[in-house]
């Protein structure tokens, strides 16, 4: 499997789908399996996630997925802290300069890139330091209103957390994913790498950053993604649909065009089923305006 060099010398390994206009996606290719796919699936998540976007659109595009997120858990980059800076710490630059790296490696000029949740951030760091995009989608987190702040305090939270005793995590059992109840089983470093992101991204000005980004963009998420945090957590309310809808005229000014996806939360919006009809067409008619 072909490999490209991220910022920290790690390698992370990719796969392309389909031929047609290049679409950058950091998803995992790879279907889980086993006991891992049936928790996914009492949850109303799709085991193969990564590879069902790839196929739904790997007819149209050419689609590099690579699996950004598990890369960083297994590989954690450097903490972020005033004290101890080092070149391979997770900063908006390095988010960028990874993305890159990917798109390079696979041979890909100029490129879409969709994202979800955090790596929907990610794009949007990368579209203000590369003129290389073609169109930008954004899930599952807002261009405009973006939860910064309550996302520092949820990070610091889990570091905190992370490097208590674990206790055994219990399992789902169907219904709504309860993301303020789940069990850290991440270590440290893994959480460390986060909490120095949303460090770097403190003084972040989404309003300024809207101007410089040139290529179509798209923004959508679930009317249902509200996520109330204990104080556990840091006693905050992570909201990605509030922004899309109270903005929506702002946003739209800006030149994004948004969706807003009825019933959905914060997982339901993240489902092929529910993201391929968006993106799909969308992308087309960005690729062909």
């Amino acid at each position: 499997m072909p490999t490209a060099t991220l910022h920290d010398g790690t390698r992370i390994a990719y796969e392309i789908h389909g031929s047609g206009p290049a679409l950058l996606l950091p998803v995992d290719p790879v279907p889980k399996e086993g006991a891992r796919a049936e928790e996914l699936r009492r949850w109303g998540m799709d085991p193969a996630l990564g590879r069902t976007l790839a196929d739904g659109l790997g007819d149209a595009f050419q689609v590099i997925a690579f699996d950004y997120e598990g890369h960083r858990m297994r590989h954690p980059a450097a903490a972020l802290t005033p004290d101890h800076l080092t070149p391979d710490h997770l900063t908006p630059d390095h988010l960028a300069v990874d993305l890159l790296a990917v798109a390079d490696a696979a041979g890909a000029g100029r490129f879409a890139y969709y994202g979800y949740s955090w790596l929907a951030l990610a794009g949007l760091q990368l579209a203000l330091r590369t003129d290389r995009l073609a169109a930008l989608a954004m899930g599952g987190f807002p261009p405009l209103g973006g939860p910064y702040a309550q996302m520092l305090r949820v990070t610091t939270a889990a570091h905190a957390m992370a490097q208590r005793p674990k206790t055994p995590a219990g399992s789902g059992g169907g219904g709504e994913y309860d993301w303020s109840s789940v069990e850290i089983a991440a270590d440290g470093a893994q959480t460390a790498q986060f909490l120095g992101l949303y460090q770097a991204l403190a003084g972040f000005d989404e309003a300024a950053a809207q101007s410089r980004i040139g290529c179509p963009r798209l923004c959508f998420a679930g009317s249902a993604d509200v996520i109330p945090y204990g104080p556990e957590w840091g006693g905050v309310t992570v909201d990605m649909a509030g922004p899309l809808t109270r903005d929506r005229a702002r946003l739209e000014a800006a030149g994004w065009q948004v969706r807003v996806l009825d019933g959905l939360d914060h997982t339901g919006a993240m489902q092929p089923g529910a993201v391929l009809p968006v993106l799909r067409p969308w992308l087309a008619e960005a690729y062909t305006g």
